[in-house]
């Protein structure tokens, strides 16, 4: 396995394996490896002749309230897993390579960014449109893989692919959860065991909200007062929004789409956000 830290040497490298006509995959991460990262890493094995992670926690997609310092890292444990999943090469750029002092260029995709995270994080979307796009244009990758926990990460980012005709196919794959139902994160770390607990609201909340739609519930009001209802029983949770929306545009509904709403959720559990969501 090859970790490569500058950009000049993948570009170098990518163009190598590009003359011999490989396919390459990139799975685009911040580190601080778990087993939604390890599903991604184990797709892009199967259907690619080169496994590219990368791994760069992304300075200009945290807020002035977010303390990218504080984001957990552990270069040594990645490495490791990189090794027992297979990868073949790290890029591990220094954020001085990526964003040099001159760099003034942007990618907004509008829309979709409005609502959700993107309403609560104003800026977010631009930084991870922004990397993203410099990180194809970088590896190149035929495949990139991004998980479902970040639903609207990964409707932003095929928005911008196809906006843009990039040339790279985005696999979604889905959420994992812990055997509980808690969907796997690396903020997870961040809580205790009493807020580990009350953080099993969220999935909770979630398989009330099928449930209801199971039983013949439709009107949206109604399934988010429900859920609303059950997150407010935990006295850590705190909630950042319920949203009921269209699963590609993302925007509100007022009546349930079969095959096409996605009910997401942001909470805090006391300092630690958590999101979730399902896709019915």
């Amino acid at each position: 396995m090859k970790i490569i830290r500058s950009v000049r040497a993948m570009g170098k490298e990518i163009k190598r394996l590009k003359k011999n006509g490989k396919i390459i995959g990139l799975v685009p991460t911040m580190g601080y490896l778990h087993k939604g990262h390890i599903s991604l890493l184990n797709r892009g094995r199967k259907e690619n002749d080169i496994l590219i992670m990368s791994i760069f926690v992304n300075p200009i997609q945290f807020g002035p309230e977010e303390d990218i310092k504080r984001y957990p890292r552990d270069i040594q444990r990645d490495k490791a897993i990189a090794v027992r999943e297979k990868v073949d090469i790290i890029f591990y750029p220094r954020a001085r390579d990526m964003y040099p002092s001159e760099f003034r260029t942007y990618v907004d995709v509008e829309r979709v960014t409005e609502g959700l995270c993107g309403g609560r994080r104003p800026g977010h979307f631009r930084g991870v449109a922004t990397v993203v796009a410099k990180l194809f244009n970088i590896v190149m990758p035929d495949r990139a893989y991004f998980g479902q926990k970040d639903a609207q990460q990964a409707i932003v980012i095929r928005k911008m692919v196809k906006d843009l005709n990039m040339p790279v196919k985005i696999k979604t794959m889905p959420i994992v959860r812990e055997k509980d139902g808690m969907a796997i994160s690396s903020r997870n770390k961040y809580l205790d065991n009493k807020e580990r607990r009350a953080g099993l609201v969220l999935s909770q909340s979630l398989k009330e909200a099928k449930d209801l739609v199971k039983r013949g519930i439709k009107d949206v009001s109604i399934i988010k007062r429900k859920v609303t209802e059950l997150i407010r029983t935990e006295k850590p949770a705190c909630i950042d929004y319920v949203e009921i929306v269209d699963k590609e545009k993302l925007e509100r509904l007022k009546y349930i789409k079969k095959g096409h709403t996605l009910i997401a959720l942001a909470v805090y559990i006391n300092k630690t956000r958590l999101i979730d969501n399902i896709t019915l």
